[in-house]
C-alpha cells in the first residue's frame, strides 16, 4: 500500500512539473518558463561549443601522448563528419516526432562519447569516439535554436537568441584557456591531464540532461509521414568524401588520386540526394520546394559564403597571435576577448532593435560591411611587428559584424516557413553555415601553407642580403623556409633571426585576409535579395495550435502550416502581387462598393485581443479577401506579405500565388 502511494505521489509530482512547464491554453509560455527552458538549452549548446575549442587547443598534446601525431587530423575529421551529417537529420526528425526526445538523445550521446574519449588509448580509438561525440553535438546547436522558435514568437525571439551568441563567444575564450591548462598538467587525481578535457563534459552533460528532462515539455502532434532513408544515405555518400578531402586535401594534394576519387563519389552522392528529395517531396529530408521560398534560398546561400569567410577569419587570428607574437593557446584565447565582446554586443543590439522595430534585414547587411572592413584592415596592418593592441578595434568590429549576422538570418528563415518545418529550416541553415566554414577553413589553410615557403624564403633572402653576417644562421634555422611542418622553432630563435620568418608568415596571412574579405563581400550581394517580411507575434507552438484547431477553418486559419508556407512563398514571389491599377494604391479599399473595409474583421481561432499572426483578414466579410496580415499589424499599413487583387475578377489570396510556390497539399486545393 505504501509503495503504491509512493508511486502515485511520484507520478503526481512528475505530472505537476510537466504542467508547470507546459504553455497555457493558447500555447504561450511565460518569461519565467522561457528562461528556465533556456538554461537547459544553453547548457547543451555550451557543451558542444566548448568541446570544439578545447580539443583544438589540446589536440597536439593528445596526439603526442597517444603516439599518433600524423593521425591527429582524423580526430577532428571524424567529429566534423558525424556532426555535420546529423544536423539536418535532427531537424527533420524533430519536426515529425517532437524536439524533446531528440534533444535529450543528443545530450546523452554526447556525454557517452565524451566519457569514451577519455578512455581512448590510440588515435584510432579517439577518432571513433569523437565520431560518437559528433552525433550528439549535431543536435545540440540546431535543436536549441528550433526549440526557442517553438516557444518564443519571432518578434521577441531575437532577444533570447542573444544568449546563444553569448554562450558561443564565452566558449571561444574559455576553450583555449581550459584546454591549455588541462593539457599542460601531467596528471590530475592520477589521470592524465588531457583526459579531463573530455571527462569534464560528463557532469556538465548529466546536469544539462536533468534540467532539460524536468523543464522541457512541449506539446507536439505526430503526423503521417515517410522516413527519407534514401535521402539520408545519399547525403552521407555526398558529404563524407567531401569533408574528408576538405580536411586531408592539403596533405594528399588537391589533384591526387585519392582526392579525385572523393570528388567523384561526392558528385554521385549529390545526384542521388537530389533524386531522392524529388521523389519524397514534402517528406524529404530537405524538401526541394523550400528553395522556392526566397528567404530560405537567400539565407542558405549567404550562410555558405559567410560561413567560409567568417570561420576562416576567426581561425587565422589565433594562428597569427601564436606564431608571430609567440602567444600560448591560453594567451591567444584571452587576446581574442575583444572579438567575443563584439559578438555579444552585436547580438544584443540586433536582438533589442529587432524586437522594437520588427525589421531584421538591415543587420546582416551592416554586419557584412563590418566584417569586410575588419578583414581589409587586418590585411593592411598585420605585420611581424604589429602590436596586439592595434588589433583590438578590428577584432571588436569583426565581432559586431558576426553578432549582427548569426541570429537575424536564422530568425528570418524561421519566420518565413511553416511552423511544422521550423526544425528542418533551422538545421538546414546551420548545416550550410557549417559546410561553408569547413570549406573556407580548408581553402584558406591551403592558400596559407602554399604561399608560406615562397614568402618566408623571399623574406629570408632579403634579410640575408641586407645583413650577410646572419645569412648562415638563417639557413641553419629553417633552410630558407622550406621545412614548415612545425613552426614552434620560430619562438626559440634570437629576435633578429626570427624576424624574417615572422615577416614571411605575416605576408602570407595578409593575402588570406584579403581573400576572406572578398568572399564575405559576396555575401553582401546575396543578402540584398533577402525579403523583409513582417515578423509573426505567435510562437511556433501557438501558430501550429491555431492552424490545427478543430474549430478553425483551414481555408482561413492563416497560421496553419500550409498557409504560413504559402504566405512566405507568395511574399517572396515577384509576381504574387498585382500592380495598382492606374497607379492608384487601393490598399484598404473594400471589394464591395460602399462597405467598410474593416467591418467584420475577426481573428481566426484567437481571443478578441487582436488578430493572430498571419490571420486572413476579411475572409467572408466586406474586407479584401485573401489578405494575410501579421498579428497586431495595422490593416491600413502597407506591410509586405499581402496578396491583393486590385479589381473585380483579379486573382486573390492563394490564387495570386504561382503554383510552383505552393506546398504540395495546397496545389490540390487551388
Amino acid at each position: 500500500m505504501t509503495q503504491t502511494t509512493d508511486r502515485g505521489t511520484g507520478a503526481q509530482r512528475s505530472d505537476a512539473r510537466a504542467s508547470a512547464a507546459a504553455p497555457d491554453a493558447s500555447g504561450a509560455f511565460t518569461h519565467r518558463q522561457i528562461m528556465t527552458i533556456l538554461v537547459g538549452l544553453l547548457m547543451g549548446m555550451f557543451l558542444a561549443a566548448l568541446d570544439q575549442t578545447v580539443v583544438s587547443t589540446a589536440i597536439r598534446t593528445i596526439a603526442d601522448d597517444l603516439q599518433g601525431y600524423d593521425l591527429q587530423a582524423w580526430a577532428t575529421t571524424a567529429f566534423l563528419i558525424t556532426s555535420t551529417i546529423a544536423t539536418p537529420l535532427y531537424g527533420k526528425l524533430s519536426d515529425i516526432y517532437g524536439r524533446r526526445p531528440f534533444y535529450l538523445f543528443a545530450i546523452a550521446v554526447f556525454v557517452i562519447g565524451s566519457a569514451l574519449c577519455g578512455f581512448a588509448n590510440s588515435m584510432y580509438e579517439l577518432a571513433a569516439f569523437r565520431a560518437i561525440q559528433g552525433i550528439g553535438a549535431g543536435g545540440l546547436m540546431s535543436l536549441a535554436l528550433a526549440i526557442i522558435a517553438d516557444i518564443v514568437p519571432p518578434r521577441e525571439r531575437s532577444k533570447y537568441q542573444g544568449y546563444f551568441m553569448a554562450v558561443f563567444g564565452t566558449s571561444s575564450v574559455l576553450g583555449p584557456v581550459i584546454g591549455g591548462f588541462l593539457s599542460g598538467q601531467s596528471s590530475i587525481l592520477g589521470i592524465t591531464g588531457w583526459r579531463w578535457i573530455f571527462y569534464v563534459n560528463v557532469p556538465l552533460g548529466i546536469l544539462a540532461l536533468v534540467v532539460v528532462f524536468r523543464v522541457l515539455h512541449l506539446p507536439h502532434t505526430k503526423r503521417e509521414h515517410r522516413i527519407d532513408f534514401p535521402g539520408a544515405l545519399a547525403l552521407i555518400t555526398f558529404l563524407v568524401p567531401l569533408l574528408i578531402v576538405a580536411e586531408q586535401g592539403r596533405t594528399w594534394g588537391w589533384d591526387s588520386t585519392r582526392a579525385l576519387v572523393c570528388y567523384a563519389i561526392g558528385a554521385v552522392g549529390f545526384v542521388l540526394f537530389v533524386l531522392a528529395e524529388r521523389a519524397y517531396k514534402d517528406d524529404a529530408l530537405l524538401p526541394l520546394r523550400m528553395f522556392k521560398n526566397r528567404t530560405f534560398a537567400v539565407s542558405s546561400a549567404s550562410s555558405i559564403v559567410l560561413g567560409a569567410g567568417m570561420f576562416g577569419g576567426i581561425l587565422l587570428l589565433p594562428q597569427y597571435l601564436q606564431i608571430v607574437h609567440g602567444s600560448s593557446p591560453t594567451e591567444a584565447g584571452l587576446q581574442m576577448i575583444p572579438l567575443v565582446l563584439g559578438i555579444m554586443s552585436g547580438s544584443i543590439i540586433a536582438g533589442q532593435t529587432i524586437a522594437r522595430t520588427g525589421k531584421y534585414k538591415l543587420f546582416p547587411l551592416v554586419g557584412v560591411v563590418f566584417i569586410v572592413a575588419a578583414l581589409l584592415s587586418l590585411h593592411f596592418i598585420v605585420a611581424a611587428d604589429t602590436h596586439v593592441w592595434t588589433l583590438v578595434p578590428f577584432m571588436l568590429l569583426m565581432g559586431l559584424g558576426l553578432g549582427f549576422n548569426f541570429q537575424p538570418v536564422i530568425l528570418a528563415v524561421q519566420n518565413a516557413v511553416s511552423p511544422r518545418e521550423i526544425g528542418v529550416a533551422t538545421s538546414s541553415v546551420t548545416f550550410f553555415r557549417q559546410m561553408g566554414g569547413t570549406l573556407g577553413t580548408a581553402v584558406f589553410l591551403s592558400v596559407l601553407f602554399t604561399r608560406l615557403p615562397n614568402d618566408i624564403g623571399s623574406s629570408v633572402r632579403n634579410a640575408a642580403a641586407a645583413d650577410p653576417a646572419i645569412a648562415p644562421q638563417l639557413q641553419q634555422a629553417g633552410a630558407g623556409g622550406s621545412d614548415l611542418s612545425d613552426t614552434s622553432f620560430i619562438q626559440k630563435l634570437p629576435a633578429e633571426i626570427a624576424l624574417p620568418f615572422k615577416t614571411g608568415f605575416a605576408t602570407s596571412l595578409d593575402a588570406v585576409f584579403l581573400i576572406a574579405a572578398i568572399v564575405v563581400a559576396l555575401g553582401f550581394f546575396v543578402l540584398l535579395f533577402l525579403p523583409q517580411l513582417p515578423l509573426r507575434t505567435q510562437s511556433g507552438i501557438q501558430a501550429a495550435q491555431a492552424g490545427g484547431s478543430k474549430d478553425a477553418d483551414p481555408g482561413t486559419a492563416a497560421d496553419s502550416p500550409a498557409l504560413a508556407a504559402a504566405n512566405a512563398a507568395g511574399t517572396a514571389a515577384p509576381t504574387s502581387v498585382e500592380p495598382p491599377v492606374d497607379g492608384v494604391d487601393r490598399t484598404g479599399e473594400s471589394a464591395v462598393p460602399g462597405a467598410d473595409p474593416h467591418a467584420g474583421v475577426q481573428p481566426a481561432t484567437q481571443p478578441a485581443t487582436g488578430p493572430a499572426a498571419g490571420t486572413v483578414v476579411g475572409a467572408g466579410t466586406g474586407a479584401h479577401p485573401g489578405r494575410h496580415e501579421a498579428a497586431g499589424a495595422d490593416v491600413d499599413a502597407p506591410e509586405g506579405g499581402r496578396h491583393e487583387a486590385t479589381a473585380a475578377g483579379q486573382p486573390t489570396g492563394l490564387a495570386s500565388v504561382p503554383a510552383d510556390h505552393l506546398p504540395e497539399e495546397l496545389r490540390r486545393q487551388v
